[in-house]
């Protein structure tokens, strides 16, 4: 076993596929969760407008009890972008070879507009296996399912594009939103700067999302629809998660901030949930992420969740001073596994 993860717990072996599942029974289901989505998107996210805007203490008293660490970053009147912005103290997102690593399969991307947010058109990024783009265009069904990807606090760069590729290369159709309103991080003062704008609207956040959703399952019907997210993304993620537990099929949480996972919060999530951090991580504490796993398995839910011991946050990112191949490596494909077995039927 490499020395770059020190544990990982599968909370729940993966439960067989029902027999009698059907396509018809799944339609009506999802229908019927769509309903729901705009009702459950705003209580989540206004946590999120908490969870972001205010210190890690003051999120304490909330009802997160933050480690030694977390109520020193307080006491300097500390946010979580500004300790994003500490760790990422003279980096830039250069892409690496290893970011610029090809899909499996031939896929086509291209921007595409997937709703709009007062008024202003949402422009993201949709990559699709190329041979169903090549059924789309003949007028055939190119139904697949479907990922909704959170850009890091980046912004939706080129790396974030390339990822969207390499999981539309294992079958699915992925739409890489844009929070960011077509604006990119090129430093870490650039990033906190956008990162703390849009957290300060999270209805934006929520109406993004909820967008995406709609365009992946109502205008393609996706068979499934997942999310995935990194960083500031991972967050994101999880708050959709919880938000929309009836219409999300799975979630994808790489290194994203914790604050809001309480019991409460977490009790009526309903799909299952794969989850990556790092040991070596200050600003999502060791402590805290085996807080989240036990709460997860206490309310009996299904999830995994890996902690790396040699890896700190974005070990993930093969644009970033801070990738951990050997962690990258093993995180990815137990993602496209995770995937594999939850969304496609």
């Amino acid at each position: 076993m490499p020395r770059f993860w020190c544990r990982t717990t599968l909370r729940h072996v993966l439960p067989a596929r029902s027999s009698f599942s059907t396509r018809a029974a799944m339609h009506a289901a999802a229908a019927a969760r769509r309903l729901l989505a705009s009702l459950a998107f705003a209580a989540a996210f206004v946590a999120l407008a908490a969870g972001c805007g205010r210190s890690p203490e003051s999120r304490a008293s909330a009802g997160d009890t933050a480690r030694a660490s977390d109520t020193a970053r307080a006491a300097a009147g500390s946010t979580y972008a500004d300790e994003m912005a500490r760790r990422h103290t003279g980096e830039e997102p250069v892409a690496s070879p290893a970011a610029r690593r090809a899909p499996d399969t031939a896929v086509t991307g291209r921007e595409v507009v997937y709703g709009t947010v007062a008024g202003e058109k949402l422009t993201g990024y949709v990559a699709v296996p190329e041979y169903a783009a090549a059924d789309s265009a003949a007028g055939d069904s190119a139904k697949l399912p479907a990922l909704i990807a959170v850009h890091e606090w980046w912004g939706l760069n080129d790396n974030i594009r390339r990822v969207a590729r390499r999981l539309a290369g294992r079958g699915f159709r992925v739409l890489a939103v844009d929070l960011y309103a077509d604006r990119v991080g090129e430093t870490p003062q650039e990033a906190r700067r956008l990162m703390k704008q849009v957290t300060s609207d999270t209805k934006a956040i929520r109406r993004n999302v909820e967008a995406a959703y709609q365009h992946l399952a109502g205008e393609h019907d996706a068979s499934q629809v997942g999310i995935i997210g990194w960083c500031f993304g991972g967050g994101v993620a999880l708050n959709s998660a919880i938000a929309l537990p009836g219409s999300l099929d799975a979630a994808v949480i790489y290194y994203g901030a914790l604050e809001n996972a309480t019991r409460e919060a977490l009790r009526p999530v309903s799909m299952p949930i794969i989850g990556f951090f790092g040991a070596q991580d200050p600003s999502i504490p060791v402590e805290r992420v085996r807080r989240f796993e036990q709460t997860l398995g206490e309310l009996d839910k299904d999830a995994e969740i890996y902690i790396y011991e040699d890896a700190g946050h974005a070990f993930a990112n093969p644009s970033g001073e801070r990738y951990v191949p050997r962690a990258a490596k093993d995180a990815w494909q137990k993602t496209i596994d995770f995937l594999n077995y939850y969304l496609k039927e």
